[in-house]
């Protein structure tokens, strides 16, 4: 009875615990369910309205361009996208609206304080998204319920608000920003004591001093990111640390610019991951790296530590990354080998020390040592030496990058064969020999493939028909002298990111270009032959400069998103078609020395006119072609224009006076060599950023206007050189797969010789009026234009004298007034210009003393300067003045000009005809002496017209440069 009683009890009291426990676990789970969310398609239920209307008003203040909220409708707002609820009782506990990469197809808009109305809401990522010129909110500090907060990289500016510190219960903060945003006091977050991750990149906290004691309030963190936020002070130390569960520090790309040790983070033990790259510390590396037995990344890259690897190191047995770039260990490649971790070499997955200075050959090693290494850069050192084999032997290797060495040998396919999960090989700039079977086929399948400059031999490498894969293929200046095969445009294909300039690649761009992925592709410096076909629809840059392209350009350019064109040096004929007007995107256009002829299309009668704002031109060079027709209307709708060239062709007509009304951006304007006419509209004066006019070789007439002080780019040191740099030089490209670089360059005639300039031309400040037919006097304002280095006014018909304050001009190096009617003496101010090395003022009628100064002795050819000027006296001519006689007036100068001439033509005209005389006479008589001085002058005419044919094609070409 005692038993069956015992066992009653005992049954019983399971029960009532089995009950107590499922209570319990019924509980439980409740709680749990207010923290789990479903995806709203499995949703079994509605939400609660009132939750629902907060979310149609919130989506109401949205901007939503591509839709991404359409499912936003219905009463059972659990099944709409990105909102998720709970379980158990429908609120709405997450709101997920993570945007797109890119802002055209993401949220943008107002944030309501309808938000308030989720009051359950624990998960809320806005992320990715376009809320530009508005602050986030303050109301987001009363969302209480909130675990997780991700509200980076959406464009927000402005304060972080501080009522941030009111979410207690808060463990993931990220407020990472691409704009600006700011904090000037982050007391607040020492309130967030349950956060586990914090992200506030490149927010700028550059007035915070004491940011670390309010960070070490965190004991729960994990995560600190503090990447970029101008940061100025990193303490020595921590008395006493909070942060023993941080195990991800980032603090790369502040301004420390302070020793690397000591420094509070190298204390921390429990660290896993950490980042310090760019912040400025130098000195050697420290010995406190070997305390931190746990770290698995190091990454202290573009420093200016000093010094090898320390010897501490060896205590770092899982170290996984090491990155050191940008350092200077000034040692040798083998001795860093030797300072790694023993224990640790097969744990090493990523070796990143390109720019250490590192040099040396690589040294033999037990390939098992570094099993599992993945990526090896080494890029950037002075390594020498051949490549070893036993890299060939990095089974798990898909990364090698060991450009930019002086390595040589060759590499063949036992470095290659066993490399299968290799995805990026990086050899260029090294004088590698890759020699490979033309029937070789790889193992790997590559995405990036960069060996400029290394040698590939004369044909086609056929291995490269395997690679489909490829999205950046660098070939250039390998020397390949063969015919592009059809294989290679299949395997392009796919490449956003292609470069094979600098060969000699003969054939024909493919008909089917228009369907290649390029998104910046360079075939200059080749032979390529054959018309243009349409462009890749994708492409942003495309240089075929200095080829043999020929035929017209395409009707149709496709291509809506190409920034820069560069066709230059090539044997393009035909006429410029009105399909430039659609590429609303272009920016860089270089047309120059082609065959092109015609006048401008004119986008103002162009059907597509009526909605098109205008062009982005910036830089737009038509030099050296047979162009016509008058001054471009097109160019109205270039607003942006910085640059122009048309010079060498034969456009005529006046120029118009909306140059100085549409151009306001205008800095380099050459018309030089074409047939001008008419004067110099006062208009031109209004661009006040010009610095470089050209009108030289034209029939331009009228006075120089004496409003040309106005062009304050000739009269103050330039302050849009910034942007001329991107106007006039141009790089394109993904890592070191340089392409499509381009520099502005053009002959300067200055100093009495053509000087081509390159890049430097934007600090070029020249005036050239030359070979016109310019009258009146010089005026004074042009002496106002002293940043000027070149003014040349030759060649024209300028009288009276020269402007008294031409010592002004201190920065010209190159004066020239030579033929012209000016009078007058010489004034005394010139012997001022210490910058000039070229003075040229013969053929005039100025008189008197020549003016003595340091600068005036020095320079070349004194004589030939004042040549032509028998009015002056003094040295460097041998006129003395003081024995003055009587001058010749300029018409008596040129009617014994005259006389000479008629007294020469008389002399060469009686001998050329006596010459003629004899020879008719003597092969009068002698027929064979006749028939044999036929032959010789029909052979000496061939070869004469051969010579001048071919020197005038050389000399053209030198001048019109």
């Amino acid at each position: 009875m005692f038993m069956a009683k015992t066992i009653m009890y005992t049954l019983q009291l399971s029960c009532i615990q089995i009950a107590i426990a499922l209570l319990l676990f019924t509980q439980a789970k409740g709680t749990t369910e207010d923290t789990s969310a479903l995806h709203p398609n499995d949703a079994p239920a509605s939400c609660v309205a009132g939750e629902r209307s907060a979310l149609l008003s919130f989506r109401a203040g949205l901007s939503d361009p591509c839709n991404l909220l359409s499912s936003w409708k219905g009463d059972d707002c659990c099944r709409w996208k990105g909102v998720y609820c709970s379980n158990r009782t429908g609120h709405v506990v997450k709101l997920d609206l993570q945007g797109s990469d890119d802002y055209r197809q993401a949220l943008a808009g107002n944030i309501s304080s309808s938000l308030l109305g989720l009051q359950h809401l624990r998960y809320l990522d806005l992320s990715d998204n376009g809320f530009y010129k508005i602050q986030i909110p303050e109301f987001m500090g009363s969302l209480h319920q909130l675990r997780y907060l991700d509200l980076s990289s959406s464009l927000f500016i402005g304060r972080i608000p501080p009522q941030l510190g009111n979410l207690s219960n808060l463990q993931y903060l990220n407020l990472e920003s691409y704009s600006d945003t700011y904090s000037t006091d982050i007391s607040w977050l020492s309130r967030l004591t349950s956060l586990e991750h914090l992200d506030m990149s490149q927010v700028n906290l550059s007035t915070i001093v004491h940011w670390l004691p309010v960070v070490n309030m965190l004991p729960t963190l994990k995560f600190l990111g503090l990447s970029a936020c101008q940061l100025r002070t990193c303490p020595d130390s921590l008395q006493l640390s909070n942060l023993t569960s941080l195990e991800t520090l980032d603090l790369s790309d502040n301004q420390f610019h302070k020793r690397s040790r000591p420094n509070w983070f190298w204390d921390l033990t429990s660290l896993k991951y950490l980042y310090i790259w760019e912040n400025g510390f130098y000195g050697p590396f420290p010995d406190e790296i070997g305390n931190m037995t746990a770290i698995v990344e190091l990454d202290f890259i573009y420093n200016n530590l000093v010094g090898m690897l320390p010897p501490s190191m060896k205590n770092l047995c899982n170290l996984e990354k090491l990155a050191s770039a940008g350092n200077n260990m000034n040692g040798s490649i083998t001795e860093l080998f030797h300072r790694l971790p023993n224990c640790s070499w097969n744990k090493l997955q990523d070796l990143f020390l390109a720019e250490s200075n590192l040099t040396g050959s690589l040294p033999s090693i037990p390939v098992q040592r570094l099993s599992n290494l993945s990526r090896l850069y080494l890029a950037n050192n002075s390594l020498t030496g051949h490549v070893p084999v036993w890299i060939g032997e990095l089974k798990q290797l898909t990364t090698l990058a060991l450009n930019s060495n002086n390595l040589d040998g060759v590499i063949h396919e036992g470095h290659l064969s066993r490399l299968e999960m290799l995805e990026k090989l990086v050899l260029s700039d090294n004088s590698i020999a890759i020699r490979v079977s033309p029937k070789w086929v790889p193992p790997f399948s590559l995405k990036q493939i960069h060996l400029r400059s290394c040698q590939l031999g004369s044909k086609f490498p056929t291995w490269l028909r395997w690679q489909t894969h490829v999205w950046s293929l660098d070939i250039s200046n390998t020397s390949i002298n063969d015919m592009i095969p059809d294989w290679f445009w299949i395997s392009a294909s796919s490449v956003e990111y292609l470069n094979v300039q600098n060969n000699q690649i003969t054939g024909v761009l493919p008909s089917t270009m228009e369907f290649m992925r390029g998104k910046g592709m360079d075939f200059s410096s080749n032979q390529l032959g054959g018309p243009i076909p349409k462009l890749p629809i994708n492409i942003t840059g495309l240089d075929l400069s200095q080829n043999n392209l020929v035929g017209p350009l395409p009707l149709d350019f496709g291509a809506p998103r190409l920034e820069t064109l560069l066709l230059y040096n090539n044997m393009i004929s035909g006429v410029i078609p009105s399909s430039l007007c659609k590429l609303q995107s272009l920016q860089l256009l270089d047309l120059s020395r082609n065959n092109l002829n015609g006048s401008i299309t004119d986008c103002l009668v162009n059907e597509s006119s009526t909605s098109m704002a205008g062009l982005s031109i910036t830089n737009l060079s038509l030099r050296n072609n047979n162009l016509s027709g008058a001054f471009p209307l097109l160019l109205q709708k270039c607003t942006r224009l910085m640059f122009l060239d048309l010079s060498n062709n034969q456009f005529y007509g006046t120029l118009p006076a909306w140059i100085g009304e549409k151009l306001l951006s205008l800095s380099f304007l050459r018309l030089r060599s074409n047939m001008f006419h008419g004067h110099i509209p006062v208009e031109l004066t209004k661009l006040v950023n010009l610095q470089y006019l050209d009108l030289a070789y034209n029939n331009i007439s009228g006075s120089i206007p004496r409003s040309i002080g106005n062009c304050t780019g000739m009269t103050q040191t330039r302050g849009n050189s910034d942007n001329l740099q991107y106007a006039f030089n141009y790089i394109s490209g993904v890592n070191d797969n340089v392409l499509v670089v381009y520099s502005e360059n053009f002959t300067v005639l200055t100093k009495g010789q053509e000087r081509l300039y390159t890049g430097e031309i934007i600090y070029m400040v020249n005036l050239d009026l030359s070979c016109n037919s310019l009258t009146g006097e010089i005026p004074e304002e042009i002496t106002t234009l002293v940043e000027l280095k070149s003014l040349n006014l030759s060649w024209n018909n300028f009288v009276v004298k020269i402007p008294e304050n031409v010592g002004a001009l201190i920065q010209v190096e190159s004066l020239d007034l030579s033929h012209n009617d000016l009078s007058g003496e010489i004034p005394a101010g010139l012997s001022a210009l210490m910058s000039l090395s070229r003075l040229n003022l013969s053929y005039n009628n100025l008189r008197g003393k020549i003016p003595t100064g340091n600068q005036l002795q020095t320079l070349e050819d004194p004589a030939s300067i004042y040549i032509g000027n028998p009015g002056l006296c003094g040295s460097p001519l041998s006129w003395n003045c003081s024995h003055p006689e009587q001058v010749p007036t300029t018409r008596e100068r040129k009617g014994d000009a005259m006389s000479d001439m008629v007294s020469f033509s008389l002399a060469t005209g009686s001998g050329y005809v006596m010459g003629l005389w004899v020879v008719f006479c003597t092969f009068l008589f002698k027929r064979r002496w006749r028939a044999a001085w036929y032959s010789l002058c029909d052979n000496l005419y061939d070869h004469v017209y051969v010579q001048v044919a071919v020197t005038w094609a050389s000399f053209r070409g030198r001048i019109n440069g």
